[in-house]
């Protein structure tokens, strides 16, 4: 440490590494919302090539990241396995977390720094808060082209990291140490912000990771980022006020807004007073317990028959943190009301003035609770006769989903809904599920009886395959000592398993409690049915040997996943029938350690099946074709796409 410097004059500083400097600063950032305080990025996942492991590799020893360091801020470190895989764990750890902490990345340059860029949209598009810090090429150029640089002939200042500039809310390259002060900064504000938060990324030229520099010791001073809770504007409470006193059969769609805002406790007050229904998209699963009177469970194409059918009679739709995607409207054709009319709480004025709403631009928590009491004096409720229809209807569904989940021979095979089903019976308000793709986002949006606000954990935002295992890890290291008990399961099928089961290695490593759920049907379900709906034929969506056409349809791949699993170190049970299925569920769910259960399923059949989409989703079908699957799938498209509006 020197007193002063001429880059400061008057002003004590620390001679340290550009990456240094970043992890020592990264240390003392904290986040403060409500009274309660953490840290802003709690650790840093690595894997490590030239372009980063002399910078931040090297500063996170220094740092005390191998856990014997004597550092008084030690920033933990996480080996990872694949790029794409460490930033869905950061993600999984975020959204535990409840936004207010988060991970960091660190890659080398090239591949490893654009296999951050599915993780990079995912963690944006779900809005939730993860640092990437890429290795990039060098500052001075003294090598040019150095090894996996992408030579651009027309920009010399352009490296591969700028691919992830479209899925990052925050992008900056730091080509001088100085420059990482102001950048550092930008990056914590864009990471605590409710409204702004996403995947920020500073691309870090290896030079200039290793470069010293006489760092002002005010940089390194602790920080809290305030997450603020914006409180709704008089004029938009007002209308909204309005909008809700004059509704009929007003219905609630919420959205991860709900869970990222802590508001489920002043959702259900404000249902209470009201008695307006609830609905949910598969991020706002979770707002209300499954139990609860006003919860008439998942809304859209994958949604419940009973909200689905609310929907299409709702005069108000009132959107809370919801970005209104096309699976919740169903492609522009669900709110099928003439004289439908939208109110949108929402923290973004982007997100609130869609479907042509009323905004509420406001904190979920802060507007619901503006909203409360601005009805309070204003006697309003729903009529009770809504009120006795939505609860019937609601009934009226548990039964399908008794059907769906029951098992009459216990020597079958289970299909993939009574596997959920065992599970469900089995699961306490504890227990966390974690998915992504496949077709088993839609079982479950239907059929789980969510009991916790952060049981159902289904990343549909980006509906990334391979986003369970890792994702599960961030959850595991999320709840940590706090809630050690928790089961954390991530259920998979075959076609995600394949997609990214590395980190299983990771769970092993660190052994992790993850209960892992695998589910063999050969091939990727979800999209065999799509295909076949749209006029495909299934074509290229089973796992089967090739046959004497050239086709897939010969005998299933000798694949074995159990055996896989087994060998990056899981313990496996194998279930065949719905009984040892039943017994393997329950001795994972005790498990100390990373626990497999695998298990092929069976072809549904209408009793044990999951219930049909409740709503349109618009695929686009051949507008010509000579094959007859795809004109009569045309002409159901055709049918279905007069159905659709655009709300003006």
């Amino acid at each position: 440490m020197s007193p002063t410097s001429p880059a400061n004059p008057g002003r004590p500083t620390r001679r340290l590494t550009t990456a240094q400097a970043l992890v020592a600063f990264l240390a003392r950032q904290y986040t403060e919302r409500d009274g309660r305080r953490q840290r802003l990025i709690s650790a840093t996942w690595g894997i490590f090539g030239h372009g980063n492991v002399a910078g931040i590799g090297q500063a996170l020893v220094e740092a005390g990241g191998c856990g014997n360091g004597t550092a008084a801020h030690p920033m933990p470190y996480l080996q990872g396995r694949n790029e794409q895989a460490m930033v869905h764990a950061a993600v999984g750890y975020a959204r535990q977390s409840g936004r207010l902490s988060a991970h960091a990345v660190t890659t080398s340059i090239g591949p490893g720094a654009t296999n951050l860029v599915t993780g990079a949209a995912l963690a944006t598009i779900n809005r939730l808060p993860v640092l990437l810090l890429p290795g990039d090429t060098f500052a001075t150029r003294p090598a040019d082209p150095v090894l996996q640089q992408l030579e651009v002939p027309h920009a010399g200042d352009v490296s591969v990291n700028d691919c992830l500039r479209p899925v990052s809310r925050y992008f900056d390259r730091i080509t001088r140490p100085e420059a990482l002060i102001p950048a550092a900064l930008q990056a914590m504000r864009v990471l605590a912000d409710p409204a702004e938060t996403g995947a920020v990324t500073l691309a870090l030229p290896q030079d200039v990771q290793a470069e010293a520099y006489d760092w002002p010791l005010d940089f390194f001073a602790e920080r809290d980022w305030h997450v603020r809770r914006p409180a709704p504007d008089a004029h938009e409470l007002e209308a909204a006020v309005r909008a809700v006193r004059s509704a009929r059969r007003p219905l609630i769609v919420a959205g991860g807004g709900i869970r990222h805002s802590a508001a489920e406790e002043t959702l259900a007050a404000f249902t209470a007073a009201t008695r307006i229904p609830v609905a949910s998209t598969q991020a706002g699963k979770g707002a209300l317990r499954h139990d609860h009177p006003a919860d008439v469970g998942g809304i859209g194409h994958t949604g419940t028959a009973t909200a689905d059918e609310l929907a299409r009679t709702a005069d108000l739709v009132i959107g809370v943190g919801t970005r209104f995607s096309d699976f919740t409207t169903a492609s522009g054709t669900l709110f099928a009301d003439p004289t439908v009319r939208f109110l949108h709480l929402n923290i973004t004025a982007f997100d609130a003035h869609k479907l042509a709403a009323l905004p509420l631009v406001a904190d979920a928590r802060a507007g619901l609770e503006a909203l409360t009491a601005a009805l309070a004096g204003r006697g309003y409720r729903v009529d009770p006769a809504y009120e006795t229809e939505y609860t019937g209807a609601k009934e009226a569904w548990e039964e399908r989903v008794e059907a769906s989940f029951a098992t009459p021979d216990p020597t079958a095979r289970p299909t993939q809904t009574q596997v959920l089903g065992l599970l469900d019976a089995l699961a306490t308000e504890d227990d966390i599920l974690i998915n992504a793709a496949g077709s088993l986002p839609g079982d479950l949006h239907k059929l789980w009886r969510q009991r916790s606000r952060d049981q159902y954990h289904v990343e549909y935002g980006y509906s990334c395959m391979g986003y369970e295992i890792p994702a599960a890890i961030g959850v595991l290291l999320a709840v940590g000592a706090r809630e050690p008990h928790r089961p954390v399961w991530a259920l998979v099928g075959d076609g995600t398993y394949l997609m990214n089961p590395t980190e299983i290695v990771t769970a092993v490593q660190e052994n992790l409690p993850l209960k892992l759920l695998i589910l063999q049907n050969h091939g990727y379900a979800s999209i065999g049915g799509l295909s076949e709906s749209v006029g495909a034929e299934r074509f290229g969506t089973a796992y089967r040997h090739r046959d004497a056409e050239g086709g897939f349809t010969g005998p299933p791949l000798p694949v074995d996943l159990a055996a896989n699993a087994a060998s990056l170190g899981m313990r496996v049970l194998r279930a065949i029938t719905v009984d040892e299925l039943r017994e393997a569920l329950l001795e994972a769910r005790g498990a100390e350690g990373p626990t497999c259960v695998y298990v092929e399923t069976e072809t549904p059949d209408t009793v044990s099946g999951p219930p049909p989409a409740q709503a349109w989703w618009d695929v686009p079908v051949a507008e010509t074709a000579s094959r007859p699957a795809a004109v009569k799938a045309r002409e159901e498209y055709d049918r279905q796409a007069a159905a659709r509006r655009r709300h003006l």
